[in-house]
C-alpha cells in the first residue's frame, strides 16, 4: 500500500497557507515534513495535529492507495 499526502497539499493551497505555516502551527520537526513530502508515514499524533491546524479529518489529509506494480510477467 502506497501513501499520498496529495489532499493535504491541495488543502494548504485552498487555505493560502504555505509548509512553513503548517510546520509551525502544527509544530512539526523538519525530518517530519520531509516525510509528508516523500509521502512517507508518519505517526497518527502528527496527522491529528495537522486536522487541528487545518480543521479536517485525517482522511482529508491522507489517502492509502494500492500500489501499481509496474514488473510485468
Amino acid at each position: 500500500m502506497a501513501i499520498s499526502y496529495n489532499r493535504l497539499w491541495k488543502l494548504l493551497i485552498d487555505n493560502h497557507m504555505k509548509k512553513k505555516d503548517l510546520k509551525d502551527k502544527a509544530e512539526l520537526s523538519t525530518a517530519t515534513m520531509a516525510k509528508l513530502g516523500k509521502n512517507e508515514s508518519v505517526s497518527l499524533d502528527v496527522l491529528v495535529r495537522v486536522c487541528k491546524v487545518l480543521n479536517c479529518e485525517i482522511g482529508d489529509v491522507v489517502e492509502i492507495a494500492e500500489e501499481k506494480n509496474m514488473h510485468s510477467d
